[in-house]
């Protein structure tokens, strides 16, 4: 069973995800991993599929003219941090939109090896939103990085809030 990596990018229809997946799982590929969304009128879907897929097969089944498709064999990858492992935080960042915000911001969490693992942002009028889920390893000093946030923040005139991932419940 090989892993590969496939990514979606088209036009905003109804039943366009339904399509995507149809013909995946009519060549064998069970989704493992995805992640899919709205960008300007467009979805766009990233998708990890097992199987014993051809990408060749596969982009020839997904490729219609409105859609952009990838397909790549890839190698499985241990997650960052394992279960576990490391600390869970919601960052968010509101502010007037300029150049550099997701720069200024993932370069300060990678200073101290946070990783995000999932991020959206939204540009509504002159407000630019950003929220991001971040991963960090046990030993950071949360409260120094939060200060070096508020730094950031300040500099783009912009507020960032970070917080502690809600434990699961029962």
């Amino acid at each position: 069973m090989g892993l590969s990596a496939v990514t979606v990018l088209g036009v905003d229809r109804p039943g366009v995800i339904a399509a995507v997946t149809g013909s995946l799982a009519d060549c064998g590929a069970n989704i493992q991993d995805s992640t899919m969304t709205l960008l300007g009128g467009h979805v766009a879907m990233m998708l990890l599929v097992s199987g014993d897929l051809d990408c060749d097969e596969v982009l020839k089944r997904l490729r219609t003219s409105d859609l952009v498709v990838t397909a790549s064999a890839i190698e499985a990858r241990r997650h960052f941090c394992e279960e576990g492992d490391g600390l869970g935080y919601v960052l968010t960042v509101h502010g007037p939109d300029r150049t550099g915000i997701v720069s200024a911001v993932s370069a300060v969490l990678a200073a101290d090896g946070g990783n995000i693992t999932g991020m959206s942002t939204r540009l509504t009028g002159r407000l630019y939103v950003l929220i991001a889920d971040v991963e960090l390893p046990k030993e950071v000093d949360v409260a120094a990085l939060m200060r070096r946030l508020a730094a950031v923040g300040a500099g783009l005139d912009a507020e960032i809030t970070f917080r502690p991932v809600e434990p699961d419940l029962p």
